[in-house]
């Protein structure tokens, strides 16, 4: 089934509320007049609320995507999407997208 495409103004959180940005986007391919994201671009995560080593593992610091989209891609790379999986680096928890634009999709 079809998911709506992950672009650079989605919200995206780690599961401790921290906020996700993406390091970089793909310029050449916009969504609701926004660069989309593909499965290659780095995320990185401020204010997340997991407690640093000896009380917690984190904080979250950066995200790297494990899965996108496998018929659509944009630049030779996968899309990501709305059902896209995550791992952030330290603690190995995943994102949540939040809000994205529901318009165009990808699968």
């Amino acid at each position: 089934m079809a998911s709506p495409i992950l672009h650079a103004g989605a919200t995206v959180q780690c599961l401790h509320a921290g906020q996700a940005q993406p390091v970089m986007t793909n310029l050449r391919v916009k969504v609701g007049g926004q660069a989309i994201v593909t499965q290659s671009c780095m995320y990185t995560v401020a204010g997340c609320t997991l407690p640093p080593p000896t009380a917690g593992n984190g904080p979250c610091v950066t995200a790297q995507w494990t899965s996108a989209a496998v018929r659509v891609k944009a630049g030779g790379e996968p899309v990501l999407f709305r059902d896209s999986q995550a791992v952030c680096a330290p603690p190995g928890t995943g994102l949540t997208i939040v809000q994205t634009q529901m318009r165009a999709k990808a699968t």
